[in-house]
């Protein structure tokens, strides 16, 4: 069958069962009753998200009693549905609603597939110099052998693993005068950017290694997370692939930098030991009523002011991210994505569940923005490692300005995936 009669019979699948999927219910429970399992559903989400908000934003017995509110009322929608027979029914138009879904994902997918960055041939490096963190990632470094492992394939390697401070800049630098023809980092997010960004300014190919603890960068390069060991392939038989350095001033950032609560929380000296203890510790103060962060982000000549967090990152992530944990589609778009979020009560948090068109959440695409703040000094995240920067900062997007050497088999490389588009969807179907 050809692509496009494919991805027609899909679109027009989809369509179908999500109109079997509204139907159901009417034929099966009637209008009514229909009528009440909506009001019944919607009112459930809304409570529990109402209570996770004030679970989040309080402390005590108010965040007690909230915890418990969020657990108890789906308990008492499914109750309802059981005592009402109408458990069933629901069960049944879910199905058919995820079965729409998947013909719907299928149909977009197979309609625009964006291809993935180029790969390019490249020789083996004949002088590579790698700087690990023995530390990081709770000990990948020894757990698969790297150091070990990285000398036997002709790497030079220095190990960061002392009590004092070592500028992996310098490193790099002095390693880039004594003749180093390709860069490399097995540590976290933080160290890769500095090192990437020296990389970069000498035109030499960058090295990532997933020794970090979350490994958002090698995540998006569809690296192994799982063994990276895998990652020293691409010294002996590698290809490059151009990608986008985020700068925020002259700091380069391969992920995001994020300011107000997420900066504020990374700054705790307790964010590392026990950052789950943390953020509930910090949240009632970050996110209270009358709180205003005082930060004010232009974005293309449109200004956001108060925002409680923003999030720019080196590449839009998927519009569901609100925190930069997930992926993104590309790494070499060329734009910088923005979120800017403030939740100052709890109907706005259940706002947030609207997405890209809830009050007080912006994203948007550019090259360019500005973060200033009433205070001289402001606390920013970058790769996860906490900064204290003036103001007014300003981040940009330097497009397709690093080398990665990347192993020609990338068993994480995924396809973008697409969003549910009806209007696309209609198209495709006619």
């Amino acid at each position: 069958m050809a692509d496009g009669t494919r991805q027609r019979w899909w679109a027009r699948s989809g369509f179908a069962v999500g109109v079997c999927a509204v139907v159901a219910p009417i034929v099966f429970a009637g209008l009514l009753s229909t009528v009440a399992l909506l009001v019944v559903a919607v009112g459930g989400v809304v409570v529990t998200v109402a209570a996770a908000y004030w679970f989040l934003s309080s402390r005590g017995a108010v965040r007690g009693c909230s915890a418990g509110l969020a657990v108890l009322a789906p308990v008492v929608v499914l109750v309802l549905f059981v005592r009402a027979g109408l458990l069933w029914v629901v069960v049944l138009t879910c199905a058919l609603l995820a079965v729409a879904i998947f013909c719907a994902h299928r149909a977009l997918a197979a309609a625009s597939t964006t291809p993935p960055a180029p790969e390019i041939p490249a020789r083996p490096p004949r002088r590579p110099f790698l700087v690990m963190n023995p530390h990081s990632g709770g000990g990948k470094v020894a757990k698969f052998d790297l150091h070990r492992k990285a000398e036997a394939l002709g790497a030079e390697v220095v190990l960061l693993d002392g009590p004092e401070t070592i500028d992996v800049v310098a490193l790099a630098r002095d390693a880039v005068a004594r003749g180093a023809d390709l860069l490399g980092v097995a540590g976290g997010d933080g160290t890769q950017a500095l090192v990437a960004a020296v990389a970069a300014e000498h035109g030499l190919p960058f090295l990532v290694i997933s020794a970090g603890t979350r490994n958002h960068f090698a995540l998006d390069l569809g690296l192994d997370r799982d063994d990276p060991a895998t990652c020293l392939g691409a010294l002996r038989d590698g290809v490059d692939v151009w990608v986008d350095l985020g700068m925020m001033n002259d700091r380069p950032f391969v992920n995001n930098a994020s300011f107000g609560v997420y900066a504020e929380l990374v700054q705790s000296p307790a964010y590392r030991d026990d950052k789950t203890g943390t953020v509930l510790q910090m949240l009632p103060d970050l996110l209270g009523a009358q709180r205003d962060s005082g930060l004010v982000v232009t974005i293309d000549g449109v200004t956001v002011r108060g925002p409680q967090a923003v999030l720019v990152s080196n590449g839009p992530y998927r519009t569901s991210d609100l925190v930069g944990l997930g992926r993104r589609e590309r790494l070499d778009a060329g734009v910088l994505g923005v979120v800017t979020v403030s939740v100052n009560s709890a109907r706005q948090a259940v706002g947030l569940l609207q997405g890209g068109h809830a009050r007080g959440l912006t994203t948007s695409r550019t090259t360019e923005v500005v973060v200033d703040s009433v205070r001289p000094l402001i606390p920013v995240g970058v790769d996860g490692e906490s900064l204290m920067v003036e103001t007014p900062v300003r981040c940009t997007v330097m497009p397709a300005a690093l080398r990665v050497r990347v192993p020609r088999v990338r068993p994480d490389l995924r396809a973008p995936q697409q969003g549910l588009d009806l209007a696309r969807l209609y198209r495709l179907a006619r």
